[in-house]
């Protein structure tokens, strides 16, 4: 039996997280995928550290983490996950809709495992992350999910 694959999505945009749920449950590499969404920086942390309704959360293997969100952006949520001990080993796959450099150069320097930019294009935005997804769920072995 293979084992469920739990992915956080941190995302603002209602439309984003629809097309990204669907392209994640479209032809399914694994018989389980768990997928939870939280709006922003704020409820990721609070769903990360198991606080207030998230206490029954499950611990993610992998999380899809935009930049540009309220209250706290990808930004600080990227850097507060990678200075936790007990988070630090969940990968962080960035996905924006930046091309900036600046923001580039910062989400690798605050550790995070790739960067991808969302295409605006409807059909190219769902063929990346099923690309995304092959990659991740195919090809890398993702750590222990041990917290």
């Amino acid at each position: 039996m293979l084992k469920t694959i739990d992915i956080l999505v941190v995302e603002d945009n209602p439309a984003d997280v629809e097309l990204t749920i669907q392209a994640l449950k479209e032809g399914r590499i694994y018989n389980h995928t768990s997928i939870s969404v939280v709006e922003d920086g704020v409820e990721a942390m609070a769903f990360l550290r198991k606080e207030g309704e998230y206490a029954d959360s499950p611990r993610p293997d992998l999380i899809l983490l935009d930049l540009n969100m309220p209250r706290m952006d990808g930004r600080e949520v990227l850097m507060e996950i990678k200075q936790d001990p007990d988070l630090k080993i969940i990968p962080i796959a960035i996905l924006t809709t930046s091309k900036a450099e600046e923001d580039i150069l910062k989400s690798y320097d605050l550790q995070a495992n790739c960067y991808i930019t969302k295409p605006v294009d409807l059909e190219q935005f769902i063929e990346t992350i099923k690309l995304f997804k092959q990659f991740w769920f195919a090809v890398v072995t993702l750590p222990p999910n041990g917290g």
